[in-house]
């Protein structure tokens, strides 16, 4: 069995180093060539889908549109997933990273962006942050939407949904892309990888690079690799985790 996985291109807040999570903005020119190359790699590749699964934020909807206009697979069934999104940032949504390593400490901020389980400040209700007050989710239970996220609050939502909706498709044979965040992918490879709680938080996967996971009968990763350039691979690796560990 096998499942692909990309993380959206960059975008316009990840190239203004801005705390992004639920927030919906959408790719930089950057992000877009990222997704274009991430196209055509698959089809140069003669990868092929059945069903692509996505976020509700159009960073990673865009991504997906671009992939497969470029695979000339445009027809594909969509699924947008709310349970895709990205660790939700709570009320540091929106703020440069480096001012507020300034006012809060780089210590305080890197326990906030790479502990396990440490929540963000969290937002207030009826902030116009808070995602019970935006249309996106208006059918979505509002218990279920929360006002800021540690990774393991993250895991706790993207692994459910993966083993009700997404799991049952791959085990029936479909060809299965999924196009989404930093930190749901994370949970994904930790559910797949069987990764620990101190060893998931180091994980870095670069934006707009296909990543190629051969599954067993038990859904265990057997084996993985990223399509494209070796060389240019490593430096998107390097430049993401330096991006992690500022």
């Amino acid at each position: 069995m096998q499942l692909v996985l990309i993380r959206h291109g960059q975008s316009e807040w990840n190239k203004e180093n801005r705390f992004t999570g639920w927030t919906d903005v959408d790719l930089s020119e950057t992000g877009k060539l990222e997704a274009i190359e991430a196209g055509k790699l698959l089809k140069e590749n003669k990868f092929d889908f059945d069903i692509c699964y996505t976020s509700y934020l159009k960073r990673a909807i865009h991504t997906l549109d671009i992939v497969l206009d470029q695979m000339n697979r445009c027809w594909l069934p969509v699924n947008k997933c709310w349970e895709l999104n990205e660790k939700h940032y709570g009320a540091l949504q929106g703020l440069n990273k480096e001012e507020t390593a300034k006012k809060y400490g780089d210590e305080q901020v890197l326990i906030w962006r790479r502990s396990f389980d440490s929540l963000p400040p969290l937002l207030l209700e009826d902030d116009q942050r808070d995602p019970a007050t935006q249309e996106m989710y208006r059918n979505v239970d509002k218990s279920k939407l929360p006002l800021g996220e540690s990774l393991k609050l993250t895991i706790d939502r993207v692994i459910p949904f993966f083993e009700t909706e997404i799991k049952p498709q791959i085990a029936g044979g479909k060809r299965v892309l999924i196009v989404a965040h930093g930190n749901s992918l994370r949970a994904l490879m930790k559910y797949l990888e069987n990764i620990s709680n101190q060893e998931i938080v180091n994980l870095n996967i670069p934006t707009g690079i296909p990543l190629v996971l051969n599954l067993n009968d038990n859904f265990q990763v057997i084996e993985k690799h990223y399509l494209g350039d070796a060389t240019k691979l490593q430096a998107k690796i390097d430049l993401t985790k330096n991006a992690r560990t500022k």
